[in-house]
């Protein structure tokens, strides 16, 4: 007979491709995890890893069977989240994964609303790339990601929340601080700061800004991060400019403002969503979620129509 426990096991060393680790996350032995995982490959006459490979691989026939044992415990979940849901008593833990060039402006407006609002909800965040919220959500390692959308993956549901200008960030002795007007053929220079690859920010500014090849050789040095304030930074100091999105720009002081431009040809948007799986039991706290971030703010951010939405992948 096979049961969640063993299922639950199964998945855990898929996740973690160490049988002592997986034993450990899931808080028990690792005789008694193997034993189980054994008990079960046994009952299905399969092997499901191959042991012999470091790390722990499973087999093509076990594959299939992991895929299918996260489809059946997160279709197991559901009961006691409906349960909570009909009580209309939002609990639990809320895992949210969410990318780096987001994280710094956006949290720190929802997060502390979030949780006044709903104080038994016990929220866990961190910082990841696109691709990892991705391969996060797939694996049920996260609940939700906030990053930018769309994503064009048939695997994850979409929710947009707002749309952010892309603007312009300068050295206060660039001429783009004091230019009149401002053209996208303006900013396809090699004076140009970037984010590192990987980062969908910066492709959403080769692909406004059509720059094939970029070549960096205008500036003092290349830079390998994802820290847009980082990024400004050296701007001011080294000079050059870059696109910020529109609230990493409420965050500077004052006398910074003044560096910051927006395109007179265009409004270009990036769209901000949360994405999660279609087999996600937590509706109700996705569309609290969701409509606190709304709420936290500012609601001309809100509004499609007032740009061009730039797309990344």
């Amino acid at each position: 007979m096979i049961t969640l426990i063993q299922l639950e096991y199964v998945v855990a060393v898929d996740t973690y491709r160490h049988f002592a680790t997986a034993a450990e996350k899931c808080f028990v032995t690792q005789p008694t995890l193997s034993m189980q995982i054994k008990k079960l490959e046994d009952n299905l006459d399969v092997i499901i890893f191959d042991r012999t490979r470091q790390p722990v691989m499973p087999t093509l026939l076990g594959q299939k069977v992991i895929e299918q044992a996260r489809i059946i415990l997160l279709e197991s979940s559901k009961i006691k989240q409906l349960i909570k849901e009909e009580k209309e008593n939002l609990s639990g833990e809320l895992r949210i994964g969410i990318i780096p060039t987001i994280s710094p402006y956006l949290l720190p407006l929802f997060a502390g609303n979030f949780k006044a609002k709903y104080p038994k909800v016990k929220i866990k965040v961190e910082e990841l790339i696109t691709e990892r919220i991705e391969d996060q959500l797939k694996k049920d390692l996260i609940d939700v990601g906030i990053l930018v959308t769309p994503l064009h993956n048939s695997g994850i549901i979409e929710h947009p929340l707002y749309y952010e200008e892309m603007q312009i960030y300068s050295n206060q002795k660039h001429q783009l601080a004091t230019q009149a007007i401002i053209d996208i053929k303006d900013i396809a220079t090699p004076e140009i700061w970037l984010l590192s690859d990987g980062h969908c920010f910066r492709h959403q500014v080769i692909n406004l800004c059509d720059i094939q090849n970029f070549e960096s050789g205008a500036l003092p040095f290349e830079f390998e991060g994802g820290n847009l304030d980082t990024l400004m930074r050296i701007i001011d100091k080294e000079g050059g400019f870059t696109l910020i999105p529109e609230l990493s720009g409420f965050e500077l002081q004052k006398e910074r403002a003044s560096q910051i431009r927006s395109f007179h040809d265009i409004t270009p948007l990036r769209e901000v969503g949360l994405v999660y799986t279609r087999k996600f039991a937590k509706t109700k706290l996705i569309q609290s979620l969701a409509q606190t971030i709304q709420d936290s703010i500012p609601a001309h951010m809100l509004n499609k129509a007032r740009g061009t939405v730039v797309e990344w992948k």
